[in-house]
């Protein structure tokens, strides 16, 4: 099969689209036909490198992975699974069988893998997963969108519903809200009755953010996002921050909170270490949480949503396999609103 992989890490320049065995599927696995794969920070900072973290090389990297199953394990005798099925793959695999599985708790399992991360995914012709990761979809949507939606959707749902606890009257800053993660965001925190703010990087995107759900669109390299959050709330700040870009917003997100607030993170798109007036913290009583994806069952939450039209995947381009360099760099250019995704 053909396959965009690294060699060696590095940067952008290392992926190269080449010849690539296909996957053997073991009795438990399903091999599916990638029809599209979204692209994600997760993808750069695997091919840069991540401290502590080794990997067989060469890798393939994606995590959101849609497509049509191609071959079944011979021990998967009653999933509702069958040759040419329209899937996507969940993108966190687990043991299944420890308390954190058992209490839908996916991501803390010990043993949790990410597709395209610890294991190959997506850039490729074709992919493996457990049966257990294999989620039927309908043809409501594209694959593309299909695409647009495993680790976004999902990761925003944990921080948001279940990290975030937000609700009905509170009002949320959402940073990036070109982003994959932030445009999803954005329509579940408008479908969950909150007031949304949220910041993009230029004029082009403010209208895009309104028609998606924001009430107030902050242009972060015209205005400062801290003094127009003080402002819409009357002094008063934000009940929930989503962070998710690390250092460059870090201390001003924290001074969006209002006295009890909350802030939640999962990403280090900036950098990885931020600095914190534990003071601070306690003077005002707030709470960090942290999320690292979500649950396989969160995932259905999500999904029987899109289906039923309430979330919609927000596709910004499209690129060829072999193209995978220049969706990243474009990515890391921050040109995009709503996903960048890959087909074979």
């Amino acid at each position: 099969m053909k396959a965009t992989v690294f060699k060696e890490h590095g940067s952008v320049d290392k992926l190269v689209y080449t010849n690539f065995a296909d996957p053997e599927i073991s009795p438990s696995e399903v091999l599916v036909k990638v029809k599209a794969c979204g692209i994600n920070h997760l993808d750069i900072w695997v091919r840069e490198g991540l401290p502590g973290v080794t990997l067989p090389l060469p890798h393939i990297l994606g995590c959101e992975i849609a497509g049509e199953i191609a071959g079944i394990g011979s021990e998967i005798k009653v999933k509702g699974l069958s040759i040419g099925q329209r899937v996507l793959i969940a993108p966190g695999i687990s043991c299944g069988k420890c308390e954190f599985c058992l209490s839908s708790n996916d991501s803390l399992c010990h043993e949790f893998r990410i597709m395209g991360f610890q294991v190959n995914g997506g850039y490729a012709e074709y992919a493996k997963a457990p049966a257990e990761n294999i989620i039927p979809v309908s043809d409501k949507l594209s694959f593309e969108e299909w695409a647009a939606v495993p680790l976004v959707f999902l990761t925003a749902w944990n921080m948001l519903k279940t990290r975030g606890n937000l609700t009905t009257g509170e009002t949320v800053l959402i940073h990036a809200a070109g982003s994959g993660i932030g445009s999803a965001a954005i329509q579940i925190a408008r479908l969950s009755g909150a007031a949304v703010i949220t910041t993009v990087g230029s004029d082009k995107k403010l209208e895009q953010a309104r028609e998606l759900g924001a009430d107030l669109v902050i242009n972060h390299s015209k205005e400062d996002f801290a003094d127009k959050v003080n402002e819409f709330t009357d002094g008063k700040g934000v009940d929930l921050v989503f962070e998710h870009i690390g250092p460059d917003t870090w201390e001003k997100s924290m001074l969006c909170l209002k006295r009890g607030g909350r802030i939640v993170t999962c990403g280090a798109t900036s950098g990885q270490t931020v600095s914190l007036d534990i003071r601070f913290l306690f003077a005002k009583q707030l709470s960090i949480s942290g999320c690292y994806m979500g649950s396989r069952s969160e995932l259905l939450k999500v999904l029987r949503l899109i289906e039923s039209g309430k979330l919609k995947p927000v596709v910004d381009s499209v690129y060829p396999l072999k193209d995978a360099l220049i969706a990243q760099t474009k990515m890391l250019d921050r040109k995009q609103f709503g996903k960048i995704v890959l087909v074979p």
